[in-house]
């Protein structure tokens, strides 16, 4: 008897969007991403994908915009209650979750030239609001940001890197990175303190 050959599918072939190929890169993670996983992901050949993105550098770029776009920044208190310094410390907090959520997204974030055009405007919003929020000029505003974002994001990189590394010796996992995330924010708020003291320096009404 003849082997009988499967039925052919019928039906169009799946969509290819920029945000079907965002979500499958960032389940995926950056570290991770391939043309072929993604494109199995969205269930089509990697010669498809290749007709929306044109290179694996191009491929992660896209994710990366992504993933910042889908961050939500902190906003100010309408009220101002707590100040700068609360709210600096809020922010950072939510850039440290941001880094440990999204592996390798740190240097998409922290290199200016790598950062499309989305993010700097995104990055650009966020500084003329904490400016007009807190009473300084989008200059100290944006140094202010660029400074603790800066190192708030590389630290934590580095923090959440090292913690997926084998110890030499026996230790327990969820304690070392306690306790390396506790020296981690403690010296976040060491850069908060100083950068708002230079800040003051310079004439800034942090009142």
């Amino acid at each position: 008897m003849p082997h009988e050959k499967p039925p052919v599918a019928r039906g169009r072939p799946p969509t290819i969007t920029r945000e079907r190929i965002a979500d499958a890169g960032i389940e995926i993670g950056l570290p991770s991403i391939t043309f072929t996983g993604v494109a199995a992901a969205l269930g089509v050949s990697h010669m498809a994908l290749y007709k929306h993105v044109p290179s694996l550098a191009a491929l992660k770029h896209l994710v990366a915009e992504a993933i910042f776009s889908r961050w939500q920044l902190p906003q100010a208190c309408s009220d101002k209650r707590g100040g700068l310094k609360e709210y600096l410390v809020v922010f950072t907090t939510s850039a440290r979750e941001f880094v440990k959520k999204h592996p390798g997204v740190t240097p998409y974030v922290i290199r200016r030239l790598a950062a499309t055009q989305p993010m700097l405007d995104k990055i650009g919003a966020h500084q003329a609001h904490i400016a007009e929020a807190y009473g300084i000029t989008k200059d100290q505003s944006r140094w202010l940001l660029a400074t603790v974002t800066f190192f708030c994001i590389a630290a934590a990189d580095t923090v959440y890197s090292a913690a997926d590394l084998e110890p030499v010796i026996e230790s327990t996992p969820g304690a070392e990175l306690a306790e390396m995330e506790a020296e981690f924010i403690e010296g976040v708020e060491a850069l908060i303190v100083g950068a708002l003291a230079k800040l003051a320096q310079q004439g800034a009404n942090l009142s």
